[in-house]
């Protein structure tokens, strides 16, 4: 082989090694990287309503990826909130957020099952909703990954989700990412429980009669279904 040719191979597996050096390098310095930054093994799951819309969440199931179920009874109350009658507060998603439930015992999810009471309706509902691996991604990534807009900050320590309930029985998922933003990921029609609330136990009586700051409400501005 011609000493030019040699000189030739060499340099170029130089340059190639260096290259290699200097991407590897690039990713150590990742500025943004969350490789070291504090991790909890467990993620997160709020439960909410819109304001006025009240109910009472009577059973929450997750299935994982890996065909595990986490179950909770429910009894938490949902759309209690009383930000005033200047506007319509319910209409839409305005607040996303309330009672959570920190899930340690199985992996990200494959789906939810949430079964509550629409006390503003005096109806049951009941339904899965599928979360697609999208979701689940934006879930990994909230906490592999410090925000830019922060970036001195440690990332999330854990990933978030939140299943709001409405009536008509609405069901929609977000899911936070690594600023912190709530993305909507998947939703779901329910159905109404032919049992009633707790599933006929309590003889058709609701938790808890509807408050006089929804009756307010409603009687002003009503249920604005088809807003969620």
């Amino acid at each position: 082989m011609a000493v030019g040719n040699v000189r030739g191979t060499l340099g170029l597996k130089f340059t190639a090694l260096m290259l290699g050096l200097l991407l590897l390098s690039a990713c150590e310095h990742d500025p943004l990287s969350a490789d070291n930054d504090p991790k909890l093994d467990s993620w997160s799951l709020d439960i909410e309503a819109p304001s006025y819309m009240q109910g009472m969440i009577e059973l929450i199931v997750v299935e994982d990826i890996h065909g595990r179920f986490f179950r909770r009874p429910g009894g938490s109350s949902v759309g209690s909130g009383n930000p005033g009658l200047d506007r319509e507060y319910a209409r839409g998603w305005t607040t996303i957020g309330g009672n959570i439930y920190s899930i340690s015992s199985i992996d990200l999810p494959k789906r939810i099952f949430v079964r509550w009471q629409s006390i503003v309706e005096q109806k049951t509902y009941k339904g899965w909703v599928d979360i697609p691996e999208s979701g689940r991604s934006i879930m990994r990534g909230s906490t592999a990954r410090r925000c830019p807009d922060w970036p001195d900050y440690p990332a999330n320590s854990m990933a978030a989700a939140v299943i709001g309930v409405a009536p008509g029985g609405v069901i929609r998922v977000w899911v936070d990412d690594n600023c912190l933003n709530d993305n909507l990921v998947a939703g779901a029609q329910a159905e109404i429980e032919p049992l009633g609330p707790d599933q006929g136990l309590s003889e058709g009586r609701f938790a808890y009669p509807i408050t006089e700051h929804s009756k307010r409400y409603i009687e002003r501005y009503g249920i604005p279904y088809g807003s969620w």
